[in-house]
């Protein structure tokens, strides 16, 4: 409507100048025309002039009230478009509003099933890690304390050992008179052999009265770990000759003699002990030979070097009950150590899958947190969005919009 209001006013002013221009073509014309003529047609002129003034000013007076008329009008439709418009807007704005705070309920909801469901998830691997953690830290505090009992009964064991020796020891009976037999005598090493072993060793790591491969009983058979292996040991040992060299009545011939005679029967016992009990994949390269007392074990060490060489080359070790219970107190030691290391073997599994565990938690935190900062900066670009929406919506209730607006960049 406003394009029919200019047109009209440009049609106006057309016409004003063609008219102007006719006059103009007039008056000259009557300039040249002769001074007769021109008195005469002054009047008519004037008459002409006057009427055609009158039309022009009627003609304006219509373009002017056309002109208002179509402003009138055309004011009124621009301002019931932007009402129409600005209602419009409103009611977009309330709707994108409506939709903006229920698209942020709902994301809300759902960051906060989510966080839940995560937050839910890991508390229960953490309890469960806890769960296996506490699992097995009880487990191993419980063989904790069941070998710290076992040790404690060993120790006191070894204490009912001790006092059993002393007692032996503070015997009423000499030991010249028990060992005066040979039957007794090697009954006595029997029962002194195993009562020490009993005493210190647990059932499971020796063995009384037993027949190697090659036919031959050892009194007894301690079973070591690898690379030692089964030893056996020999309580059986020949005192006649020992006995004649601290025979008063004697001559002192007589005595070396039997001092070499002694020396000749350890040598040939150590000879039997290597011969029988040493057996070559089946038991140590070494044996054992029990003294039952303490008195022959000095005097063989104090006086007869040669000998215990000899033993010793042929991988023979000659003990006596207090040497004994050292080496039985070892070999404890060294099946402990052995246990020991089972335990720790056990335990540093149980820490690997527990380390490996707590890997896979750990990965699993990261793209926790990965998922919460990327939820957490779409976040923040929405809320980016919702401000930006919010200034147009304020742009637009105070009729500032641009006629050509820029497109908003859809990345930002």
């Amino acid at each position: 409507m406003i394009e029919l209001a200019i047109a009209a006013v440009v049609a106006a002013l057309v016409i004003l100048a063609w008219l102007a221009w006719r006059l103009l073509s007039l008056e000259r014309r009557i300039e040249q025309m002769p001074v007769v003529l021109e008195q005469g047609l002054e009047a008519k002129h004037r008459t002409m002039l006057m009427d055609l003034h009158a039309g022009l000013t009627q003609q304006g007076d219509r373009v002017g009230s056309h002109v208002a008329e179509s402003g009138e009008r055309l004011r009124g439709a621009v301002a019931e478009e932007l009402r129409q418009t600005r209602d419009t807007l409103h009611a977009l704005r309330l709707s994108l509003a409506q939709e903006l705070g229920q698209s942020r309920e709902a994301m809300a909801q759902k960051l906060t099933d989510s966080t839940q469901a995560l937050t839910a998830k890991v508390e229960e691997r953490l309890d469960q890690i806890s769960g296996k953690v506490s699992e097995r830290l009880d487990e191993g505090f419980k063989k904790t304390n069941e070998t710290f009992v076992s040790v404690m009964q060993r120790l006191a064991t070894i204490d009912e050992a001790q006092k059993k020796i002393e007692s032996l020891t503070g015997s009423v009976v000499s030991l010249q008179e028990l060992l005066g037999d040979k039957r007794s005598r090697g009954a006595f090493g029997e029962v002194q052999l195993e009562a020490l072993v009993r005493n210190v060793l647990p059932t499971s790591a020796f063995d009384m009265q037993y027949t190697l491969s090659n036919g031959s009983r050892a009194d007894c058979v301690i079973r070591l770990p690898d690379p030692t292996g089964m030893v056996a040991v020999d309580s059986k040992f020949p005192l006649e000759n020992y006995h004649r060299m601290f025979d008063r009545d004697a001559s002192e011939a007589d005595r070396g003699v039997a001092q070499k005679a002694f020396k000749q029967d350890i040598r040939r016992h150590v000879d039997a002990i290597a011969g029988k009990y040493i057996i070559a994949n089946e038991t140590s390269d070494g044996a054992v030979m029990f003294v039952p007392a303490e008195a022959v074990f000095a005097e063989i060490h104090a006086y007869h070097a040669d000998v215990v060489d000899y033993a010793t080359g042929k991988h023979v070790w000659i003990v006596s009950p207090t040497t004994l219970m050292a080496v039985l107190n070892t070999a404890r030691a060294v099946l402990k150590d052995v246990e020991t290391r089972k335990q720790v073997h056990v335990i540093k599994e149980a820490l690997a899958r527990l380390g490996a565990d707590f890997r896979r938690f750990d990965e699993r935190m990261k793209r926790l947190a990965d998922h919460i900062r990327q939820a957490h900066q779409d976040a923040e670009d929405v809320q980016t969005s919702s401000r930006k929406i919010t200034q147009q919506f304020a742009r637009i209730e105070a009729a500032e919009i641009d006629q050509t607006p820029e497109i908003e960049d859809r990345s930002s």
